[in-house]
This record gives C-alpha cells, sequence and structure tokens, in this order.
C-alpha cells in the first residue's frame, strides 16, 4: 500500500497520449484470490499528439502480468519493461496494433476499494480515479474514449449474478453448470 500522497495533476501539464485505444475486450475469470484478466486492446498512434510515437506506458499496480502478445505474437520479457506501476513498450509499431495482455490480481486481498475487489463476497469493481490501474495495464487516464465489450466468468454457485455496464450479448454455462458466463 502506497504512503505517499498523491501528486496533484495540474491542467497546464497535461499532454495528449501519444496512443490512442480505440476498442478494449475484457475477459474476467474470476476467483476470489486469483482472477485472470485478459485485455485486448486496438491501438494507433495518436495524431494528436506533438509527436512521432514513442513508448508505449501503460499504467498498472498490484497485479501479476502473466503474458503479452502483440499483434498476436508473444513478446518475450526483453521486449517490454515492467516496473511497480507500468508496463512500457519501447517500440510499438507505426501502424495500429493490436495488444492482448493477460493480467492476475486478488480480489479478496485488495482491501483498497479501488481496481476489482470484494466485499462480503461479491465482486465490485471501481475504476475512477486510475482503479482501472489495478485490473489490467492500460492508459488510466480520463480521456480514453474507447469502446468496451466485456465477458465475465464464475463459478455459479459463488457468483450466481453477473452483471457489467452494457447491453448483454451472450449468456451461457460452461464445465458442466459449474461455472456461467
Amino acid at each position: 500500500m502506497k504512503t505517499t500522497t498523491p501528486r496533484a495533476i495540474k491542467l497546464k501539464d497535461y499532454h495528449p497520449s501519444h496512443y490512442l485505444i480505440d476498442k478494449v475486450d475484457l475477459n474476467f475469470e474470476l476467483h476470489p484470490t486469483r482472477t485472470k484478466v485478459r485485455s485486448k486492446l486496438k491501438l494507433r498512434r495518436n495524431p494528436g499528439a506533438n509527436s512521432k510515437g514513442g513508448p508505449l506506458v501503460l499504467d498498472g499496480e498490484h497485479m501479476e502480468l502473466v503474458e503479452v502478445k502483440l499483434d498476436g505474437k508473444m513478446l518475450d520479457k526483453r521486449q517490454y519493461k515492467l516496473s511497480d506501476d507500468s508496463l512500457t513498450i519501447a517500440r510499438p509499431p507505426a501502424a495500429p496494433f493490436t495488444l492482448e495482455i493477460t493480467t492476475t490480481c486478488d480480489p479478496e486481498g485488495n482491501k483498497s476499494l479501488s481496481g476489482l475487489y470484494r466485499s462480503r463476497g461479491i465482486y465490485c469493481t471501481q475504476c475512477e480515479a486510475q482503479g482501472f490501474r489495478r485490473i489490467t495495464y492500460f492508459l488510466d487516464r480520463p480521456d480514453v474514449l474507447a469502446k468496451y465489450t466485456v465477458r465475465i466468468e464464475a463459478d455459479a454457485e459463488e457468483a450466481g449474478t453477473l452483471l457489467s455496464n452494457g447491453n448483454p450479448r451472450e449468456r451461457g454455462t460452461l464445465d458442466g453448470g459449474k461455472r456461467h458466463y
């Protein structure tokens, strides 16, 4: 847990992101202590940014990185830099690209009430402000205007009701009815 006072971000210090995220597909496989989150991000360079790209720096904290794929190809650890609060890809493609990131997090152990956590046995999310970075590596800033698709999978007895914003597209059962989505 951080013990430092959060740093104020002033409008005069704001700079547009070097990259835009157009589409986000999220897949949650809920588990009380080891939830797997797969994110698939469609990215492109931001024509409104005063740069020619540069590294892609995604915010992230309090989770475990499982794998990173760029345009369907697994990146090895030399192709990205991981720190306590970010994932950096030094040379993303100039053309639009797809980045797939798999992480795990511990909803039961998350007592910050930020990101994905459990309260009285119920899975909850709180992503404002800067909570999304506790779910997956992301440009966790208010000017990301991506379209989201979310799939939630869980043990049917543990989480009998699955709810996400938006319009339901599909429902079903898995593993002989033990899990549902």
